[in-house]
C-alpha cells in the first residue's frame, strides 16, 4: 500500500485575497485606507493620523498558524503584536514586541520569526512613532491554514 503525503501549502495568510480582513483600526484617512494593508499591492498603505497608539486588527476567519511575519512600514517605532484564537476579537494575548530601526527614505522591512504561531486574530499596536505619523504598507504573514472556525 502507498501512502501518499501532502504537504500543506503555505500561503501569505495576511491577504485579502485568502479571506484576511481587517475588522478594526484606530484611524482612517479615505486615500490610505487600513485595507491597504492586505490588498497586496507594494504601492499602497494605511496612514495613521492623530496621536499614538494607533492599532489594527486583521481577522482570519480561520484558525491559522503563522511561522514568518514580515511587516513593510514607515517611521514606526514601536509595535507590539497581540493574538487571539477565540471565534471574536477578544481574549488577546501579547505576543511579539519590536522596536524598529529608522530607515531614512526607505521602508521598514522588519522579518520576525514566529513562535507559537496560532491565531484567529492579530492585533498591531503601533505604540510610538519616528515623526507624528506612520504608514504601513503590508503585513505578510507566511504560515497555513489550521483548521475552520466552527
Amino acid at each position: 500500500m502507498q501512502v501518499k503525503h501532502f504537504k500543506m501549502r503555505k500561503v501569505d495568510l495576511c491577504l485579502s485575497s485568502e479571506g484576511a480582513e481587517v475588522i478594526l483600526a484606530t484611524s482612517s484617512d479615505e486615500k490610505h485606507p487600513p485595507e491597504n494593508i492586505i490588498d497586496g499591492n507594494p504601492e499602497t498603505f494605511w496612514t495613521t493620523t492623530g496621536m499614538f497608539p494607533q492599532e489594527f486588527i486583521v481577522c482570519f476567519h480561520k484558525r491559522v498558524k503563522i511561522e514568518r511575519l514580515v511587516i513593510r512600514s514607515y517611521y514606526v517605532r514601536t509595535l507590539k503584536i497581540e493574538k487571539s484564537t477565540s471565534k471574536e476579537p477578544v481574549d488577546f494575548e501579547q505576543w511579539i514586541e519590536r522596536d524598529l530601526v529608522h530607515t531614512e527614505g526607505q521602508l521598514q522591512n522588519e522579518e520576525i520569526m514566529a513562535r507559537d504561531g496560532l491565531a484567529t486574530y492579530l492585533r498591531f499596536i503601533i505604540t510610538s512613532a519616528f515623526d507624528h505619523f506612520a504608514a504601513v504598507y503590508s503585513i505578510s504573514a507566511e504560515g497555513i491554514a489550521a483548521s475552520d472556525l466552527s
